[in-house]
């Protein structure tokens, strides 16, 4: 045997048991699925225990991180964080860390297109800094809203940016780009009503639908047999598209609210949940036209007015903003459990995270929380960093067998 085999035995061996997936490199990572097949994770932490750093931030933000090789990429505004402050002053960042050590390779911040909406109201929970980056090779890709969507390059160095609308709303904006081929697709369901699809390389406008109404949500992507299919919810309907050419497909009846958590899929189904009413449906890809009596497979009285959802196992596990966890049999909708979290959470934005067999679920303001992902409901954990009360907004990533989670003050790196 060769030294160069045995040198890779040997620290095959000596390894620490934890294994890695891909980068995370969008909303929810891959495929928007809001999990990972990392394994060796910590169940536990606190202020002392399982930090392997901390970074302070350049200003707040409810966007989550995103990896891709050894940086990492988080947004964040400054400058205006007061409803007396001068707008004139807003600051938005890109900012770049490495991924061993935390610290900050470089921060490029650029003036906000204002006016936007006051800082206040529901603007003030998350403020303006609330759509995660898309991230591959080629570049970083970010959206603020009614200032455009800008690219960069992984020097930080600004390659193209676009206006994709200039309305504004009380609850501000959310949407998350997602990278499909040569695209970059977004819904700026506030800033101009519509998804909109952009060349990856310009800038440019490939193509766009209207009738994104009352959307905070980020779409996803769905292969099915006929094809690749680009499914966001907006308020009264679940919509596809061709990703590539924008094209309807189909489209079903489904929350007559307007929509913040995305959909999730597994194995062609799309699973929605949203509305002030609280609301679960499942629809099956692939139809064409109206498929609302051919291709929903139930809808019940449970959802989530802001908190994505995850799939595992045939069950559906979400927490809702106020902080009740529930579990829902995928095949036909029956509630397994609906459990109040304790402590009770003051009010939950982030989506959860499914990862080595748990449910992690982070609060804006009480900690994280840790169930196992079973349809029998139990409290693992209850993960507070006691030092650090600012909001905790973004959802939690999964990167080389450790989690990354930020507030509106750092950038926590959470390992064994």
């Amino acid at each position: 045997m060769s030294f160069l085999k045995i040198f890779s035995v040997v620290f095959f061996l000596l390894s620490p048991s934890v294994s890695s997936a891909a980068d995370w490199t969008r909303f929810r990572g891959p495929d928007g699925a809001g999990k990972s097949s990392d394994t060796g994770l910590p169940e536990t932490w606190d202020a002392t225990t399982n930090i392997k750093w901390k970074t302070e931030l350049p200003g707040p933000g409810a966007s989550s991180p995103v990896t891709f090789g050894e940086k990492i990429y988080v947004t964040c505004f400054s400058g205006y964080t007061t409803a007396d402050g001068d707008q004139s002053q807003l600051k938005l960042h890109l900012v770049a860390l490495n991924r061993a050590d935390g610290k900050i390779a470089w921060d490029t911040s650029f003036a906000a297109n204002t006016p936007e909406q006051v800082y206040k109201g529901f603007v003030e929970l998350h403020g303006y800094a609330s759509g995660t980056p898309a991230v591959d090779a080629t570049g970083i890709y970010t959206f603020f809203g009614r200032t455009g969507a800008i690219a960069f390059n992984h020097e930080g160095k600004e390659l193209w940016r676009t206006s994709l609308g200039t309305s504004t709303h009380s609850f501000g904006s959310a949407n998350s780009p997602i990278i499909y081929k040569d695209l970059v697709i977004i819904n700026a369901g506030v800033e101009s009503g519509s998804l909109v699809a952009l060349d990856k390389k310009t800038g440019a406008q490939v193509w766009t639908q209207p009738g994104m109404n009352q959307s905070w949500n980020t779409p996803i992507v769905v292969t099915t047999p006929t094809g690749d299919e680009l499914v966001v919810n907006t308020q009264g309907a679940i919509k596809a598209f061709d990703p590539a050419k924008g094209t309807p497909l189909w489209t079903c009846n489904a929350i007559n609210d307007y929509i913040c958590p995305s959909v999730i899929a597994n194995d062609g189904i799309i699973y929605a949940i949203g509305g002030r009413s609280a609301t679960a449906v499942a629809v099956k890809a692939g139809g064409r036209g109206d498929v609302t009596a051919t291709h929903k497979l139930w809808q019940i009285p449970r959802g989530s007015n802001v908190p994505s959802l995850v799939f595992h196992e045939d069950h559906l596990y979400w927490v809702n903003d106020s902080g009740i966890a529930i579990c829902v049999n995928a095949k036909d909708g029956a509630v397994l459990y609906q459990e109040r979290l304790v402590p009770k959470p003051r009010r939950v934005y982030s989506s959860v995270v499914l990862v080595d067999g748990r449910i992690y679920a982070t609060s804006r303001q009480t900690g994280a929380y840790v169930m196992p992902a079973k349809p029998e409901f139990k409290l693992l954990a209850h993960n507070a960093i006691a030092d650090d009360n600012s909001v905790f907004n973004g959802s939690l990533v999964v990167s080389n067998g450790q989690f990354l989670t930020r507030s509106d003050k750092f950038l926590y790196c959470i390992g064994k």
